[in-house]
């Protein structure tokens, strides 16, 4: 064949078959995602919704995560389980609703006095934070990557003021995770009731108090109508990571080039959530403050006692579980140089700028 020939029908060639796109040269695959949260939050929920958007859009389509709210596929605290037994190939949920199965799970999601989320990122990517996570989901037939995060939460709704501890006797109040550990070390009742009951339960006065998140989703759940008292600051939670939780084999399964694009959704979730968070949160709070809530700051004396209750609540963990003792000794040694780093610059320079 004649060189201009050739060089003639090369340049007929479809542009799709001279450049393969990932889509063209990866096998279909279909994963399903239940998630821990309801549909009404655009927030959270809505990050789960976007994290397989994202995914849809790097591989072309070729890699399809169908994204289902709390209930729809399993409950909403099933979602480990759902995930581990391979029932769904993954699932949308934060490390510390699980505890009660593995109390080192907490440090995948957030603990009290812990980490913010630009701390618990670098922990988890460039701290060794992953690799000490990944030891504890092996035993699950998982692993799990940060997919989300909602920021500092707010400390709760309470129907009555919290002027001292003894205001928490016998409050019945939903605490999620460690938090609960906290408010029963207080004198409280914490219950673990599903997002989408929280409000009929205040309404029907099964519950106190309240423990969500944040302004925004505190808002859409309507938490204000029910109770007046919102407290701050978010001590107990200054950071909430969503994982993604994956079956191994699932994970396994997939070509070099999809698990890229997958990690890389996670990250730009995680971002993406959490300036969500910090844009919509203001706006909320200017509504319900408008609206009759009464914002109030914790009492020292409760904040002293809430910090002691989890340094308590480490030492016991710690003595029960020596996977949860390795994990806090490596994390507290992190936070410490983060904080001292902070201290001297981020915090600093924050202070000056709120003091005007």
């Amino acid at each position: 064949m004649k060189r201009r020939e050739f060089l003639g029908r090369a340049a007929v060639v479809p542009a799709a078959l001279a450049v393969p796109s990932i889509a063209q040269a990866q096998t279909k695959v279909k994963w399903r995602m239940p998630s821990s949260f309801p549909s009404s939050l655009s927030t959270v929920q809505g990050g789960a919704v976007r994290l397989a958007e994202k995914v849809a859009e790097l591989t072309d389509g070729g890699f399809e995560i169908q994204a289902y709210a709390a209930g729809e596929l399993v409950p909403p605290l099933g979602v480990l389980e759902a995930v581990q037994s391979g029932t769904t190939e993954a699932g949308y949920s934060p490390g510390f609703f699980y505890v009660g199965k593995k109390p080192a799970l907490a440090f995948d999601a957030g603990v009290p006095f812990g980490m913010t989320p630009r701390q618990h990122f670098s922990w988890f990517h460039h701290g060794g934070g992953k690799e000490l996570l990944d030891e504890v989901y092996d035993a699950f037939n998982m692993v799990s990557i940060p997919a989300g995060n909602t920021g500092a939460q707010m400390g709760g709704w309470f129907r009555k003021p919290i002027d001292s501890i003894t205001d928490l006797k016998g409050l019945r109040i939903r605490a999620a995770g460690y938090l609960g550990y906290i408010y029963s070390d207080l004198g409280a009742v914490p219950q673990q009731i599903a997002i989408g009951d929280l409000y009929p339960a205040m309404e029907r006065g099964t519950l106190d108090a309240v423990e969500f998140t944040s302004p925004t989703d505190d808002e859409t759940l309507g938490l204000n109508k029910v109770a007046k008292y919102y407290y701050a600051p978010g001590i107990l939670e200054l950071g909430a990571s969503l994982g993604l939780m994956i079956n191994k084999d699932a994970m396994a399964s997939l070509s070099p080039a999809y698990k890229a694009a997958l990690e890389m959704a996670c990250a730009w979730t995680y971002s993406d959530m959490l300036a969500r968070y910090d844009s919509l949160n203001v706006a909320a709070l200017r509504r319900l403050i408008a609206g009759g809530a009464e914002l109030r700051a914790w009492p020292d004396e409760v904040m002293s006692a809430m910090r002691k209750s989890a340094d308590k609540l480490f030492t016991e963990q710690g003595e029960a579980d020596p996977d949860f003792k390795r994990i806090h000794e490596h994390w507290r040694a992190f936070l410490d140089d983060q904080l001292r780093w902070m201290s001297v610059n981020d915090v600093a320079a924050e202070n000056v700028l709120i003091r005007g």
